[in-house]
């Protein structure tokens, strides 16, 4: 599978400039980033749904999450000191396999995870945390200016493939399986993943450069002097806004009115489908230079989904929500990934930042997230009052300010 996905890689790059053509570790670290994401897509979307047949608790669900937010800015930081003193593949690693024993630590623990909730949300936090900064460093650095759009591009077309996948495997396990065996299974198939992941990461090289200086503490001054980079920064903050309840609650409120794990899994895989045609879109046609109309356009769309919820939450409303979600989200991802990027290169030192650029930026984008989940325990706990879409309506309005975030 890995081998087919490397050739029809290179073979969509044979009939580009030589420049705009991913090189090899550009591919295989798609393909690392693809079977990690199969296990988290698997597991992810599915812990949400266990701690809520667990507690039925909006509360504890939205605690959790915000925990994994606010430790995950620390995992970032104490990663990116491991990129500067070590190299990105130790912070990506280790990543990797800390994710993997969270989950099998899930599988030991089983119903009793709610009882140790805040821990679990806290190892949760930082291995997420270890790995997306290696990540996200690495993409970078595989990436040049010329073909960082179709690199990023084809990264969310696999990253969507996986996330397409793996909740409608988890869904038909989930199903098959009476009670919370099923979910059991699934955060087992999971850990296998991981491991994989883990064995193919070997195939890419340290980048060299050790015991770097690692400049965290002088980003602050940064801000003042660079502020089209602050504003970039402020730009990830009102995404972390409509972020934060995103990642939890819609699979909730579409299990509330649809009980069944294999239907939210099977509508994952509608969201993931709608999402690939955007990033194959984006591969094609997308210019650095319409960001700012991308993100007017992605703004719209949740507006108009968010729209759907105010009259009533029911299947209808909750699954045309998603889609036009599904559909915006990576757009208005994509165009903002890119842009910063192109940032990180004009920065001072010529590069040498990309490691604080990328933990400053998880920074502001969890901090949105943690007020927006923090607005939604306080005001829209109960899925039974109206105040949920208003909440989302209220963050989805913030997003048209990622327009002046982006400078001309």
């Amino acid at each position: 599978m890995n081998i087919r996905i490397r050739n029809w890689l290179q073979s969509r790059g044979n009939s580009l400039p030589r420049e705009k053509q991913l090189s090899s570790e550009a591919v295989i670290s798609l393909i690392i980033h693809s079977t990690f994401q199969f296990g988290a897509s698997m597991s992810g979307v599915f812990l949400n749904l266990y701690l809520w047949r667990l507690t039925h608790s909006v509360v504890v669900n939205g605690t959790y999450s915000m925990i994994v937010y606010i430790l995950t800015p620390i995992g970032f930081a104490i990663g990116g000191w491991m990129i500067k003193k070590k190299d990105r593949m130790v912070s990506y690693r280790l990543g990797i396999m800390l994710v993997g024993l969270f989950y099998l630590s899930v599988i030991i623990a089983q119903e009793r995870l709610v009882e140790y909730y805040v821990l679990f949300a806290i190892f949760n936090g930082l291995a997420s945390a270890f790995y997306w900064v290696g990540y996200l460093t690495l993409m970078y650095d595989v990436s040049t200016e010329q073909n960082r759009i179709r690199y990023l591009a084809f990264n969310m077309i696999f990253f969507t493939v996986a996330t397409l996948a793996g909740p409608a495997l988890a869904g038909f396990i989930i199903r098959l399986k009476e009670g919370l065996s099923g979910y059991t299974i699934v955060f087992g198939i999971a850990f296998v993943m991981f491991l994989l992941a883990a064995l193919i990461s070997l195939k890419i090289k340290a980048s060299g450069g050790h015991h770097r200086v690692y400049y965290l503490k002088l980003t602050g001054l940064l801000m003042k002097k660079e502020r089209a980079w602050l504003k970039a920064l402020l730009g990830f903050f009102g995404i972390g806004l409509l972020q934060g309840t995103m990642l939890f609650l819609p699979n909730i409120l579409l299990f509330k009115v649809m009980p069944r794990e294999d239907i939210v899994g099977y509508l994952g895989v509608l969201y993931s489908s709608l999402s690939i045609v955007t990033g194959i879109f984006i591969s094609k046609y997308a210019n650095a230079s319409k960001a700012r109309f991308y993100l007017i356009i992605s703004t719209v769309g949740y507006l108009i989904g968010v729209s759907l919820l105010m009259g009533s939450i029911n299947v209808w409303s909750v699954v045309g929500f998603m889609i036009l979600y599904s559909i915006f989200s990576p757009l208005q991802g994509n165009t903002m990934t890119g842009y910063y990027y192109g940032l990180i290169a004009k920065l001072p030192l010529k590069g040498e930042l990309k490691v604080e650029s990328v933990v400053v930026r998880e920074f502001f984008l969890n901090v949105g997230r943690v007020i927006s989940i923090i607005c939604l325990i306080s005001f829209g706990s109960n899925l039974d009052g109206g105040l949920i879409p208003w909440i989302l309506m209220i963050a989805a309005m913030t997003q048209i300010g990622l327009v002046w975030s982006i400078n001309k």
